[in-house]
């Protein structure tokens, strides 16, 4: 069955080693494909996923980024506790990562901090917004 509906979002990066490792470390992401890019001005593409569902970020190699997803644009991660939330967090911080939060919005936005990536794109990672129920129609709209 061909893929149907939102299957990726591509970001440019600067050192595809270095963005595949903050990925797979702060959101749990793994490569999924790779390959060289023989033409044009990419470098390297290579694909992560969480295999939840069916859905990559792409990272593209251009060498430099001349815009950044963010400041308030972002990707977002859920985690499974607050616990996780807390940690990664504090693990940037420990690895000199630029971190706003955490810090807990109620209902709906939930307990959340702000992470940039080697490249300033920014990655939230949060507990409790429940976007799957929202999906499904079963939550506050």
């Amino acid at each position: 069955m061909p893929d149907v509906g939102l299957t990726h979002i591509a970001l440019p990066v600067s050192d595809m080693d270095r963005s595949v490792a903050f990925y797979e470390r702060y959101a749990g992401m793994q490569v999924v494909h790779r390959r060289p890019r023989a033409t044009g001005p990419a470098r390297d593409v290579v694909w992560l996923s969480d295999r939840t569902r069916p859905f990559a970020i792409v990272l593209v190699d251009m060498g430099e980024v001349e815009r950044a997803l963010g400041p308030f644009a972002h990707l977002g991660v859920a985690t499974e506790t607050r616990e996780d939330v807390d940690r990664l967090a504090a693990m940037a911080r420990d690895e000199g990562l630029t971190v706003a939060g955490p810090r807990d919005a109620g209902a709906i936005v939930g307990y959340y901090c702000m992470i940039q990536d080697p490249d300033d794109h920014t990655l939230e990672l949060s507990y409790g917004q429940d976007v799957g129920s929202a999906v499904e129609g079963q939550g506050a709209r």
